[in-house]
């Protein structure tokens, strides 16, 4: 499979995944999620979705357990808009990414005179 056409297709699971939790999941416990980046299997049958969650490491637990729950949806989303042989399997793990570059931000802060 072509490295070109996973990108493509993990940017356009990213859009729908994104756009389905802001504007579509009830789930309360989905909150202040943001999708960060999609990494597709080689043969496009699961996606591993980079989130964001603001809040308490509590809340962002409890946001990670609301999307597992709503994945089922998603890949209904997904199904609707985007036409592939496989519909990929959702598995949500969080960005520590974010984390870290806000922990560098604020210590630079400290560090450096205004």
């Amino acid at each position: 499979m072509s490295t070109r056409r996973l990108l493509k297709a993990a940017e356009a699971v990213r859009e729908v995944v994104s756009m389905a939790i802001l504007t579509e999941v009830r789930d309360p416990r989905v909150q202040d999620v943001t999708v960060t980046g999609v990494e597709m299997a080689p043969d496009m049958r699961s996606a591993k979705v980079s989130v964001s969650i603001m809040g308490s490491p509590a809340k962002q637990e409890l946001a990670l357990r609301g999307l597992a729950n709503s994945a089922g949806f998603l890949q209904s989303r997904i199904a609707d808009r985007i036409d592939t042989r496989y519909i990929p399997r959702l598995r949500f793990e969080l960005d520590a990414g974010v984390k870290h570059a806000l922990d560098i931000a604020r210590v630079l802060g400290e560090v450096l005179p205004e």
